[in-house]
C-alpha cells in the first residue's frame, strides 16, 4: 500500500486577489510546505533559544564572544565564496517595499542595489504579500509599466544593464503567515516569502545574468544562519540549479549577532555575500536585551545615539574588519531622510548630514550604504566613488588596526547623552504616526522628512518601557512615569486630530494606534516585537 499524499497548505481567511494563481501556483505551494515540514521545527527551536539567552542576559548583564567557536575566529584559512559579477559593487543600495510604483522607481533609482523589502518597508497584508511577488516577477519579466492613477504620470524601466540588482528581503523568523497553513499550522513568513521568490525566480534571475540573492533580518545567532543555509541547500537541490548560486547578505541589527559576525559568515560561507550594520533594530535589540540591566543601558533619545557613539562606532569597525578579513562587502546603514519639495533650507541642512554620514562609511572601509530616497542616491554614489574610484570595492583595506573588546559593543555608559521630554515626546509622536500607517497596510512611512519602518516604531516604544522602568528623570524635572506617558499620547491624538480633521481622522486608524502603542510601552510583561499584537489587528 503506497504511503498517503503529504498534506498541501490552505489559504486560510483570504479574499481572492487579481492574478494570485501566478503566484500561488500548486508547485510553489507545495514547495513552500516542503520547506515548513523540513524547517519549521528546527525554527521553532531556535526561537526558543533566544528566549533562554536573554534570560542569560538578564542575569549577568553581559555579553561575550563565544568560547566553543573560537577556533572558527581563529582559522585565518577560511573565506566566504566569491562574489557574483552581479553583487561585486555594491556601492549605493536603495530600500523599500515591492509596490509596483516603488519597484519601477527603485530599479531606475541609479543605485547599485535594491533591497526590495517584504519586512520592515511592509506591512504584510496578504495583499502585500502576493501582490509584492507577482510585482518582482513583472519587473524580471519588463511588463511591470504603469500609469499612476492620480498623478497620470506613467513609469516605465529601464534598459536591462541601468536596473539595481535586486536582494529581497523576507520577514524574520519571528512572524507567521497566517493565511498559508499546513495541517492548521501557519507557515513562518520568512518560508512563504522565500519559497514563493525562490521558487518563481531562481532560474529566471539565472537567466538574467543575476541570482536569487537575500537579506536575511533580525538574525541573533550563528545557529540561525546555519539554518538559513541548510535551506539554501535543500531549495538548490529542489529545484535544479548549482549549489552556491544563492548569495545572502546578513543584516547584523541585533546586538547577540555582534558577537557572532565571522561564525555567521562562516556559517553562510558558500552562499554569503556580506554583512550590514543596521542602527535602529541594533538599537533596539540593545534596549530589549538589557532593558533591566540598570543605569549604564538606559539609552538616551534615539536621534542623539549616533554612528559615532563610541559603542556604534565598535560596533561598525569590527563588522567592516570581520567582513574584509573573511572576503565580505560590508553594508553601511542608511540614509533615512525624505527630500521636502517645499523646504530648500531643510534639503541643504539634511544633504550635509548625509553627506558626512556617507563619507565616514566610505573613509572607515564601507563597501557601500543604504539610502531610502532617490534623491540620495547621487550624494553616497559622490562619497563612494571618491574613494573607490574605479574599483567595484575595497575588500582590500583589512582594518587591521581595529580592536574590539567584548565591552566595548556595550558600552552605552560612554555616550553623554541623556532621555528628554523631547525624546519622550517624539518617540510618541512617531510610534503613533508609524503604527497608524502599518495598520492600514502601509510600511515604509514618512514622518517628519524622515522614511521610518517598524524598526523607528520598535525603538520608539522600547525607549518610553525602558525610561519608565529605570525611572529615568527628564531635564525639567518630571519623571518618566506610564501616567507621563498617556498624556503626553493624549495630547498628541488630540494634535493629529486637529492637524489633519475629524473626518480624515476618523476615517483612519488613530484610536488603534494610540492604544496599541500604549500596550507595548507600558504593559510590563516586555513584547518581544511590536509587529506581533500588530499583527493580529492587521485585516
Amino acid at each position: 500500500m503506497s504511503a498517503p499524499a503529504p498534506s498541501t497548505l490552505a489559504i486560510v481567511d483570504a479574499e481572492p486577489l487579481p492574478r494570485q494563481e501566478e503566484v500561488l501556483t500548486e508547485a510553489a505551494l507545495a514547495f513552500v510546505a516542503e520547506l515548513h515540514r523540513q524547517f519549521t521545527p528546527r525554527r521553532n527551536e531556535l526561537l526558543a533559544r533566544r528566549g533562554e539567552r536573554r534570560a542569560e542576559i538578564a542575569r549577568t548583564s553581559t555579553l561575550d564572544f563565544l568560547p566553543e567557536t573560537a577556533a572558527v575566529r581563529a582559522d585565518d584559512s577560511w573565506k566566504v565564496a566569491p562574489a557574483p559579477a552581479a553583487l561585486n559593487d555594491r556601492r549605493v543600495e536603495i530600500t523599500g517595499p515591492t509596490d509596483r510604483k516603488m519597484t519601477v522607481n527603485a530599479l531606475n533609482s541609479g543605485a547599485k542595489v535594491w533591497l526590495a523589502d517584504f519586512e520592515d518597508a511592509s506591512a504584510p497584508t496578504w495583499e502585500n504579500v502576493v501582490l509584492g511577488q507577482l510585482n518582482l516577477t513583472d519587473a524580471y519579466e519588463r511588463r511591470i509599466d504603469f500609469t499612476d492613477p492620480r498623478s497620470g504620470k506613467s513609469y516605465a524601466l529601464k534598459p536591462a544593464d541601468e536596473l539595481a540588482t535586486v536582494v529581497m528581503r523576507p520577514r524574520g523568523w519571528h512572524l507567521e503567515e497566517r493565511h498559508l497553513q499546513l495541517d492548521g499550522v501557519s507557515v513562518p513568513g520568512a518560508l512563504v516569502d522565500f519559497g514563493l521568490y525562490f521558487f518563481h525566480n531562481a532560474q529566471r534571475l539565472i537567466d538574467l545574468g543575476k541570482g536569487p540573492y537575500f537579506y536575511l533580518p533580525k538574525t541573533e545567532s550563528h545557529l540561525e544562519a546555519r539554518l538559513w543555509n541548510d535551506i539554501f541547500v535543500f531549495a538548490q537541490d529542489y529545484v535544479g540549479i548549482p549549489q552556491g548560486t544563492v548569495r545572502a547578505t546578513v543584516l547584523i541589527e541585533t546586538i547577540t549577532a555582534a558577537y557572532e559576525m565571522e561564525e555567521i559568515l562562516h556559517e553562510l560561507r558558500d552562499h554569503a555575500a556580506g554583512l550590514n550594520a543596521g542602527r535602529w533594530d541594533y538599537l533596539f535589540s540593545i534596549v530589549k536585551n538589557f532593558r533591566d540591566g540598570g543605569a549604564k543601558f538606559v539609552l538616551p533619545d534615539r536621534n542623539a545615539v549616533t554612528m559615532t557613539a563610541p559603542f556604534m562606532r565598535a560596533y561598525t569597525e569590527l563588522l567592516v574588519r570581520t567582513c574584509h578579513k573573511r572576503g565580505a562587502h560590508a553594508i553601511g546603514g542608511m540614509a533615512a531622510f525624505i527630500p521636502s519639495r517645499r523646504d530648500a533650507e531643510v534639503n541643504k541642512v539634511a544633504f550635509e548630514k548625509v553627506k558626512a554620514d556617507k563619507d565616514r562609511e566610505a573613509n572607515d572601509g564601507f563597501d557601500g550604504s543604504w539610502v531610502a530616497h532617490p534623491d540620495l542616491v547621487p550624494i553616497a554614489l559622490a562619497s563612494f566613488d571618491a574613494v573607490l574610484g574605479e574599483k567595484p570595492n575595497q575588500k582590500d583595506r583589512l582594518r587591521e588596526d581595529v580592536s574590539v573588546a567584548p565591552g566595548d559593543l556595550i558600552a552605552i555608559d560612554s555616550l553623554d547623552a541623556s532621555p528628554t521630554y523631547d525624546g519622550l515626546c517624539n518617540a510618541v509622536a512617531v510610534g503613533i504616526r508609524y503604527i497608524e500607517a502599518w495598520l492600514r497596510g502601509l510600511g515604509a512611512v514618512a514622518i517628519f522628512n524622515l522614511m521610518e519602518d517598524a524598526a523607528t516604531a520598535e525603538i520608539s516604544r522600547s525607549q518610553i518601557w525602558q525610561w519608565i522602568n529605570a525611572d529615568v528623570v527628564f531635564e525639567n524635572g518630571e519623571h518618566a512615569t506610564a501616567e507621563l506617558a498617556r498624556k503626553v499620547a493624549a495630547e498628541e491624538l488630540a494634535a493629529i486630530r486637529e492637524e489633519i480633521g475629524e473626518e480624515t481622522f476618523t476615517a483612519g486608524k488613530w484610536q488603534q494606534a494610540h492604544d496599541l502603542l500604549l500596550q507595548v510601552s507600558l504593559d510590563q510583561d516586555y513584547a518581544d516585537f511590536l509587529t506581533l499584537p500588530a499583527y493580529e489587528q492587521l485585516r
